[in-house]
């Protein structure tokens, strides 16, 4: 069973930058499109950014210009460096990734979601 893995987030201020990441939790076959989710209380989950294999990115309109997507496919990886993070910005974000585990079909798995509170 795979498992993805999230790290990086935490309690910062209006302004201040995070990096989430994602990680596979053992080897796999293979590693599609990769993104991230966030939910905020009472607010349906939205789609933050999404980045196919190779390395296509789309980003939601609230987001341009300060958040970025990355990955590294050697490390099953993908990465969410947000700066001048606005208290909106205040969710769980969740990391989805489309891969193939040896002998398995292709499909979604999904981290168990890391706390981003942006406050002063």
């Amino acid at each position: 069973q795979v498992q993805l893995v999230e790290s990086g987030g935490g309690l910062v201020q209006p302004g201040g930058s995070l990096r989430l990441s994602c990680a596979a939790s053992r080897s796999i076959f293979r590693l599609y499109d990769m993104g991230w989710y966030r939910q905020a209380p009472g607010k349906q989950r939205e789609l933050v950014a999404r980045i196919t294999s190779d390395g296509r990115t789309n980003y939601a309109d609230s987001v341009k210009g300060r958040f970025t997507i990355s990955r590294d496919n050697a490390k099953n990886t993908e990465y969410l460096q947000m700066n001048s993070l606005k208290p909106e910005d205040t969710a769980v974000y969740y990391c989805n990734a489309n891969l193939q585990v040896t002998g398995l079909a292709p499909r979604d798995y999904w981290g168990q979601g890391t706390q981003v509170t942006v406050s002063s």
